[in-house]
């Protein structure tokens, strides 16, 4: 289970896993944490430090980030349609 809020001053959705994936796992952890009919994952990147998926939804893409050391992990939008949809991601993925 995951903690998931909406930081409308930073324009992005914090996500707090009650255990963190460790840096291996990310994949498979977005994978499912994303698994959705109404999201579709298009890209994964994995970089020293930090991690991220690219998905789509309602024809807008995002970014889930991910970085190890300060074990943070968030979703932005990618242009402003994307972050005008972020309070209502963040309710469908609630």
């Amino acid at each position: 289970m995951s903690k998931i809020d909406y930081d409308h001053t930073h324009q992005c959705i914090i996500i707090t896993p009650t255990e963190p994936p460790h840096d291996e796992d990310f994949e498979l952890w977005s994978t499912l944490f994303l698994h959705s009919d109404d999201i579709a994952i298009s890209e994964y990147s994995a970089g020293a430090d930090r991690h991220q998926v690219r998905f789509s939804y309602s024809q807008q893409t995002f970014n889930l980030n991910y970085e190890h050391y300060s074990q943070s992990i968030w979703i932005n939008g990618e242009g402003p349609e994307a972050e005008h949809l972020l309070a209502a991601l963040a309710f469908y993925l609630n």
